[in-house]
């Protein structure tokens, strides 16, 4: 490779070495005087703070503590809390689904998609961590894999693969989120849910005259959604509008006219 190569060819990112420990191409840091302290131990116990007490409660001491180690030990395995934190992440998401492969594109990506949402809603404190950047941690890549490999044959970019997980991702964490801050409402409230009421509300505090299309909601019936899986039902209709699309569009690519 000529000089003008290696100044054209694009630049690694910068990979923590947690990060590198995680997908085992580093050596995990030598046992101290607390044995058995390790990478594994110490995102899980970071985990378990997360499910018990939310993530405002993850701090490297408080992990430390609930490992019976000091802090500084923890920094030989882990260099940040933003590095703790995205590997967290990475534990509570798990290993992507198997995907029916039989069954056609659009079953596996609706299947990759509802699983994340899944996983999102059984550790709900994961869509309060920052996105800082690209995915780069191990089961974070086995998700993309899995999702770029359902796209394979519909005639797609790799650029529009990519960005097609991008979207259905958000889609997943977004409704995610929402269940989140419903659930975080009904706890300081006390509500079993904080939207019981709200067609009512919407009708007392404004005029039909003023808001027909909201009144028109209301007495239909559409704001009074007690579903036990409202997160699931809306990511479902938002996913059904963006595979519709979707299917057009590999139609146009299997069939050579666009």
């Amino acid at each position: 490779m000529t000089d003008d190569e290696v100044e054209d060819s694009p630049r690694e990112m910068t990979v923590p070495a947690s990060i590198e420990a995680a997908w085992g191409v580093r050596e995990r840091a030598a046992r101290g005087p607390r044995r058995g302290l390790s990478l594994e131990r110490i995102v899980a116990a970071g985990v378990a703070v997360a499910h018990a007490e939310g993530i405002g409660a993850v701090s490297m001491s408080r992990v430390a503590s609930e490992l019976g180690a000091s802090t500084m030990s923890l920094y030989r395995y882990v260099a940040s809390k933003g590095e703790l934190l995205a590997l967290m992440v990475d534990t509570q998401m798990g290993a992507p689904p198997r995907l029916p492969v039989e069954e056609g594109w659009r079953a596996c990506v609706e299947q990759w998609t509802r699983a994340a949402l899944a996983a999102y809603l059984r550790g709900p404190w994961a869509v309060r961590v920052p996105i800082p950047g690209p995915p780069i941690t191990p089961n974070q890549i086995r998700w993309l894999e899995a999702g770029l490999g359902a796209l394979a044959g519909t005639g797609l970019s790799e650029q529009e693969k990519l960005s097609t997980i991008l979207l259905l991702s958000g889609l997943a964490r977004y409704q995610a989120e929402i269940a989140a801050d419903f659930a975080e409402a009904a706890r300081e409230t006390g509500s079993a849910d904080p939207s019981v009421g709200y067609g009512a509300a919407l009708l007392r505090l404004t005029r039909a005259e003023e808001f027909p299309a909201v009144h028109a909601a209301v007495l239909a019936g559409a704001t009074d959604d007690d579903s036990e899986d409202f997160a699931g039902e809306e990511l479902q209709f938002s996913l059904d509008r963006v595979l519709d699309g979707l299917a057009v569009l590999t139609e146009r690519r299997t069939s050579g006219t666009d």
